[in-house]
């Protein structure tokens, strides 16, 4: 018995395989297409070559920073640099590329034949080339310099031209964002099959409603900021500009409402992505999965009051730092639910050490770092002493690429095989992997230590008593940029000379893989049929397939029938 059968034309092992199964031409990824398989595969490799620009850019800053003067390029190129680089890796890399596993995957997780919109799904992705490109623009007019927070009154006096480009750009690139929230909320909602209840559909599904929703409560009150500073640059109004009565406080209160939020906008898609790979390539049931489930929900609701920590040195009264300080520190409670649930389900596993594995286990090893400078920074006292040095920095990449970019991976190496119907080169992928932990902690492990000494971020010159640890971190640096060259000869070679991958190589449950690889324009022939759970795995009795449930109970959590 498999998670779904086919009334139709099902193959014996459980795939889909339509008599007519529909194929896409290769123009169609051009194209204003409303398949929801094409628009994930376009936000991908869109916002990876945005990853790969962004890369470029911080390496120049890294090469800037190996030595104290400022000898590779003018700190005004500088403030640049890292204003466009912190830009586009937050909304034209990460958060896109959460959004295409999101479009690719939630149709195919619930059995749907796609989203809830489709026009308004592609209206979504076609938004981002024009933001992307607007923002690369102003490298050659004007290059916004105020950084990716964009602090007034800094960014009214640092040049109109480039600072406008970067408003209009994030307004685009957030209203895009809004779309695909709104299509990821009404597909999960209304679109599962019949026989598919909240509590059994995939924990990837979670994490996205809770996304969503961060993103709907959040990102028009950024849109609010940013509307309000474009009247204060370009209409001389006074909302934010100190010279006219205004107050830059209340920026940094809004820009936070939403700017705190936006980690776990991008973090909580690979906290799903996570709770997906670990099961399968440990061949266990997911350990704790109502827990895993709400503990997204709960990240989302916290996330949404925990916005001040930011401004512990901008004036914030005992009182509510206090406040802030504490409701921050509790979300590392239901973020370590999830990281001892993950753990609890690789224990004693049959672990496969594949790249999407090595990945994943490599996610969880970075991202505990990152959470618990994190805990140490929501600590008022803390706080304060390294503030806007390179401890937070270190915390923020440690988060943010960490968390994120390991998780991208994870999900790229895993279903690569049903996006294309080719597996990636494994050697290739242990390289990949090696060379980007040892490349990422060299980067970002010093800084901690720098930090700790009192170098400022944002500087492109410094005290030449931190050198020694600046020649490390753009050592790693380097090697984090050479490690990307093994993964894109990789995932480019595997498209056409992979080995195939046929329906389901890693013999998954979710129902994604009861499809064929890769899935037919319409993804099932018929309407699927919920059987078992979607992490039932070593749960075979009575002669059922390998890896698969006998049950019509799904075990959702530890190996128990629930």
């Amino acid at each position: 018995m498999t998670q779904t059968d086919f009334p139709t034309t099902a193959s014996p092992d459980g795939g889909a395989h339509s008599g007519h199964h529909g194929e896409r031409k290769f123009r169609d990824y051009f194209t204003f297409n409303p398949d929801h398989k094409v628009i994930g595969l376009q936000y991908l490799v869109t916002s990876f070559v945005f990853y790969i620009l962004g890369g470029v850019l911080a390496t120049a800053i890294r090469t800037e920073l190996a030595t104290p003067a400022s000898d590779f390029v003018s700190p005004d190129t500088y403030n640049g640099l890292l204003t466009l680089h912190g830009t586009i890796m937050i909304f034209l890399w990460i958060v896109p590329a959460g959004a295409g596993l999101a479009n690719y995957l939630i149709p195919l997780m619930i059995g749907a034949k796609d989203m809830a919109f489709p026009k308004l799904n592609a209206l979504a992705f076609w938004m981002i080339p024009p933001g992307g490109l607007m923002l690369i623009a102003s490298f050659f007019l004007e290059t916004p310099k105020a950084g990716w927070t964009s602090y007034p009154p800094l960014s009214l006096v640092s040049g109109q031209v480039g600072e406008g480009i970067w408003i209009m750009s994030i307004l685009v690139l957030g209203t895009s964002s809004i779309l695909g929230a709104i299509n990821f909320v009404v597909t999960i909602l209304k679109m599962r099959i019949p026989t598919m209840p909240m509590n059994k559909m995939p924990l990837f599904c979670w994490a996205m409603l809770a996304t969503a929703a961060l993103i709907l409560v959040g990102t028009p009150v950024l849109a609010g900021a940013l509307i309000l500073l474009a009247f204060d640059l370009f209409a001389g109004t006074a909302f934010f500009n100190p010279s006219g009565g205004g107050n830059p406080v209340v920026y940094q209160h809004m820009f936070w409402f939403y700017s705190h939020p936006a980690v776990y906008i991008m973090v909580l898609p690979l906290f799903g992505t996570i709770s997906e790979v670990l099961p399968v390539h440990a061949r266990k049931p997911i350990f704790g999965y109502q827990a895993i489930a709400y503990s997204s929900l709960a990240i989302s609701f916290l996330g949404l009051i925990v916005w001040a920590h930011h401004m512990f040195t901008s004036g914030t009264p005992a009182w509510l730092r206090m406040f802030f300080m504490i409701a921050t520190m509790v979300i590392a409670v239901p973020t370590g639910i999830k990281i001892f649930g993950w753990l609890a389900t690789v224990w004693g596993g049959k672990i496969s050490l594949n790249s999407a594995m090595l990945f994943g286990l490599g996610f969880i090893a970075v991202f505990v770092i990152g959470g618990i400078s994190g805990v140490m920074l929501a600590s008022v006292p803390f706080d304060i002493h390294v503030h806007d040095t390179y401890f937070v920095v270190a915390h923020m990449h440690y988060v943010l690429f960490g968390g994120s970019v390991f998780g991208i991976y994870a999900g790229i190496y895993h279903w690569y095989p049903k996006m294309t119907g080719r597996m990636m080169n494994e050697p290739l992928g242990r390289i990949h992997f090696v060379l980007t932990f040892i490349g990422m902690n060299l980067t970002f492990l010093p800084m901690h230590e720098l930090g700790l000494l009192g170098m400022n971020r944002r500087v492109a010159m410094y005290d030449p008593r931190f050198a020694d640890l600046n020649v490390l971190c753009t050592a790693g640096s380097y090697l984090l940029a050479i490690s990307t060259l093994p993964f894109l000869f990789n995932a480019i070679w595997s498209v056409f000379k992979g080995k195939p991958a046929g329906d389901n190589p890693w013999r998954a449950l979710t129902m994604e893989w009861q499809t064929t690889s890769p899935p037919a324009i319409e993804n099932f022939e018929g309407v699927p049929v919920l059987k078992t759970g979607p992490y039932d795995y070593g749960l075979e009795r009575n002669g059922s397939q390998p890896g698969l449930a006998s049950s019509d109970t799904p075990a959702l959590s530890g190996g128990s029938p629930t």
